[in-house]
């Protein structure tokens, strides 16, 4: 097989490979990558022909770089270092960073520093959202539709996520926790 050939090889084994494990179909990745279905078909089929342009879209709806589409078949391993993983300060004294980098469809999953005395109101999300907060060092209260519930290291509060709700830490030590967040499907 030429060049090119193996490369369209890669692409329609990578993209496919890609795809699926990220649950999506191929029209969903078409409608979100503003594409025709049709162009996700034969890029999986190894007869597409992509511009830069519907490489670029299809790689950033997927969230990889375009060299991981057009690569050789390897082990999908990717380190990132501790200042590669954006973060961000939320409410007062509570910083929050992704928990895994790459997207997850349908769900959130991000991991929550609270300081001593922090507070933060949480985002209500659509009806049948669940949300999950799992405390791993210290306390955290957190108010759900106005009920007080203390979630120490170890537990695991489950609520639903369209409800109001909020987070605060008020120990003297910092807190810390994980939120998954199992998004409701629009419509549903």
């Amino acid at each position: 097989m030429d060049k090119p050939g193996r490369i369209a090889s890669h692409l329609a084994r990578n993209l496919a490979s890609l795809r699926h494990a990220r649950r999506l179909t191929q029209a969903a990745l078409a409608k979100a990558a503003g594409l025709p279905r049709s162009t996700i078909a034969n890029l999986e089929s190894g007869e597409g022909n992509p511009s830069l342009a519907v490489l670029v879209k299809v790689a950033t709806e997927l969230g990889v770089p375009i060299d991981e589409l057009l690569s050789s078949p390897r082990a999908k391993v990717r380190k990132w270092r501790a200042d590669e993983l954006p973060s961000q300060a939320r409410g007062r004294g509570v910083t929050q960073r992704a928990l895994v980098p790459e997207p997850v469809p349908e769900e959130m999953l991000v991991m929550m520093e609270l300081a001593p005395g922090a507070a933060m109101a949480g985002t209500p999300h659509l009806p049948g959202t669940r949300e999950y907060f799992s405390c791993l060092e210290g306390a955290v209260t957190i108010f759900v539709a106005g009920e007080r519930y203390d979630v120490a290291s170890g537990e695991v509060l489950a609520f639903p996520g369209n409800t109001s709700h909020s987070y605060r830490n008020t120990a003297t030590a910092r807190a810390m926790g994980i939120s998954v967040v199992i998004l409701a499907k629009a419509g549903v």
